[in-house]
């Protein structure tokens, strides 16, 4: 039988809940594409919609190890984020602003 997940941790040590708690922080802040949509309850077939393609583009985009940088932002602002891309370096973060205007470099003059 299974037990709602709220009763096993009432059960653990506070210890063990901060644990648990660091690691659920963690795993939302580190996700696949398919994992991000879905945690926004969004089907492929929904963002297929919002992207004005088809939901096996969706599936494909998911599966790429490498692709185009308009293509993320546009997957991900169509479940109604925004991209930023930042270079971590020893003595700091620097926001790369070169990829902001894609969108406009892209349209037909």
């Amino acid at each position: 039988m299974t037990k709602p997940f709220n009763t096993l941790r009432k059960k653990m040590s506070l210890p063990a809940r901060k644990v648990a708690a660091a690691k659920t922080k963690k795993m939302l802040k580190e996700m696949p594409l398919q994992e991000l949509r879905q945690a926004h309850q969004m089907s492929q077939e929904r963002l297929a919609e919002l992207l004005l393609t088809k939901q096996a583009n969706v599936s494909r985009i998911e599966r790429r190890t490498d692709m185009y940088i308009s293509t993320l932002r546009s997957y991900i602002e169509a479940m109604g984020g925004k991209l930023d891309i930042i270079a971590k370096f020893p003595d700091g973060e620097v926001y790369i602003n070169q990829f902001e205007d894609i969108h406009r470099d892209l349209s037909p003059a």
